[in-house]
């Protein structure tokens, strides 16, 4: 791993077992892309959603995974100039899964 988490590649496909999930509300949505920022510090969560915003069509749920607090409250407000939506935030076990849908 390289300095600050650079060289460790960030944004992958979902896994199949995690293709999906079921948000707060009930409402189901196939995941096109995780991004995995555990360990990272801002800005670099922001940097990595939104290539991942870049990269998939209108419709399309990705989830952001991090753990730091910073990124958790800097993310769902650059939402609107990315032209995504956020759905969701979930607190797991030692990360939050940021839920996001490209508009």
């Amino acid at each position: 791993m390289g300095l600050f988490g650079f060289g460790r590649k960030k944004t992958e496909a979902a896994p199949a077992s995690s293709g999906e999930v079921t948000l707060g509300d009930g409402s189901v949505h196939t995941l096109s892309q995780v991004v995995d920022c555990i360990g990272d510090s801002c800005p670099r969560p922001q940097i990595m959603t939104k290539k991942a915003l870049g990269e998939v069509s209108s419709g399309q749920v990705i989830e952001v995974m991090v753990d730091n607090p910073s990124s958790v409250e800097a993310i769902p407000p650059m939402l609107d100039g990315l032209n995504a939506t956020h759905l969701e935030t979930i607190k797991g076990d030692h990360c939050w899964e940021i839920y996001v849908r490209k508009d």
